[in-house]
């Protein structure tokens, strides 16, 4: 393990997505298998690095002292979503190929959302949604001016 796989920040800090899950190594195979992610911790929490970011994987449990009424499940309306994981890519054909023939189900195919991105969702396999998009050139270029990257012209919308 290099220090870059240790889920701890020198500085600042580091964004890790919580899930909790039914099944561990089901979840570990998805997140690994499908998504290409590091295990660092095996379980209890599992931590995986997943690209630039972590998912740290666990089991439900009940209230503890640090959130003494928050119980922790898996969803259980998978059509009532109040947050959900999203994955930008570089090639979205080329992701949505390589990770259906790994087993992940999409909900649909890439699809134009009004120009500024291809995008399409899928489900882990405790039903977490999962957003899948690759940004246009118009979005890029949308982006760039916002964030004032040199080179840009803000004037342009």
């Amino acid at each position: 393990m290099s220090p870059s796989d240790i889920p701890v920040p020198d500085k600042g800090f580091f964004v890790a997505h919580f899930l909790t899950v039914k099944d561990q190594t089901k979840s570990k195979e998805f997140y690994v298998g499908v998504l290409g992610g590091k295990i660092v911790k095996d379980e209890n929490p599992c931590y995986i690095r997943l690209e630039n970011s972590w998912i740290v994987l666990n089991s439900g449990g009940g209230p503890t002292p640090d959130k003494p009424d928050v119980w922790l499940a898996p969803p259980d309306d998978l059509n009532s979503v109040s947050s959900f994981l999203n994955l930008r890519v570089a090639d979205i054909h080329a992701c949505y190929e390589d990770w259906s023939g790994k087993g992940a189900e999409f909900l649909t195919e890439p699809l134009d959302n009004h120009g500024r991105e291809l995008r399409c969702y899928m489900r882990d396999p405790d039903g977490y949604l999962i957003e899948v998009g690759q940004s246009s050139q118009a979005a890029i270029d949308t982006f760039k001016r916002f964030a004032g990257v040199a080179g840009v012209d803000p004037s342009r919308s």
